[in-house]
């Protein structure tokens, strides 16, 4: 395997860009854990470091607001805002010590959670005015139950902002079933598990005109939680599929950056 491209610490922009192109031409997976308390985020990164691995730390809508503290009312989101910036704060402040890059990132946004979403932004700015660059390395939009249409729009808009400060955008389309952090997904019809190529190249087509720094969570019959083996059914070859059918499109070999969310069931096959 060749050598990780970047250094240590808090990574964003153009290296975050050569840290998920080493993995993705590697073939591994770099994995994002939801934190909700400096412990939480101190025993991932200690984890990491012992096995020599980049990692992503991510926080949530509940969770900003858990580490915030559970007596602050929510009112606006400044408790989930506050405790997430709070949260990107700590890892920039101990992540150089533990000698692997790190990537700072924030989870589903759905399209109630957008205040949470434009109150991580504004950090991001300030921090950006101050240092050259944003607080958090990442965030992402999970706008999969809005039409399509709505959502790359959506996408497309605040990709546009945040291609300034070169924060990379992690967006959703097709829906990851099951139930997190307060999200039940568990009823929704099984064709909407599984995102169509068409669906896919459609975010490339809108966002790759604005920057790089993008990555697509496609769904392909994962879901959040634990389950038995064969209680999901998981089809991985899509995303290869998808792969396929953006570099035929675009004329550039593997053009997608492809995210994975649950997969909780899945075989060691799989």
């Amino acid at each position: 395997m060749a050598p990780c491209p970047v250094k240590s610490g808090v990574v964003f922009g153009d290296d975050l860009l050569a840290l998920f192109k080493w993995a993705k031409d590697e073939g591994f997976a770099i994995p994002a854990v939801n934190c909700v308390s400096s412990s939480s985020v101190n025993a991932v990164l200690e984890g990491a470091a012992k096995s020599k691995n980049p990692v992503i730390i991510q926080v949530s809508q509940g969770g900003g607001a858990f580490y915030c503290g559970k007596g602050i009312k929510d009112d606006g989101y400044k408790a989930t805002i506050a405790g997430s910036v709070s949260l990107a704060q700590h890892v920039r402040a101990v992540a150089p010590l533990y000698d692997i890059p790190v990537v700072i990132h924030s989870d589903h946004c759905a399209k109630k959670l957008l205040p949470w979403f434009d109150g991580m932004l504004a950090a991001d700015k300030e921090y950006f005015e101050k240092n050259g660059e944003p607080l958090f390395s990442s965030h992402m939009l999970d706008l999969s139950e809005e039409v399509d249409e709505e959502n790359i729009e959506t996408c497309v808009k605040y990709f546009t902002e945040m291609a300034k400060m070169k924060i990379w955008l992690e967006m959703e389309i097709g829906i990851t079933g099951g139930v997190e952090d307060g999200v039940d997904n568990s009823g929704v019809s099984k064709d909407k598990l599984y995102t169509s190529s068409e669906q896919v190249y459609a975010v490339y087509e809108a966002l790759a005109p604005i920057a790089p720094y993008f990555s697509i969570a496609a769904a392909f019959g994962n879901v959040h939680g634990v389950y038995k083996p064969g209680n999901v059914k998981l089809r991985p070859e899509l995303l290869g599929q998808h792969q396929e059918y953006a570099a035929t499109k675009s004329g550039s070999p593997k053009p997608l950056y492809l995210v994975f969310h649950g997969g909780s069931g899945s075989t060691a096959d799989d």
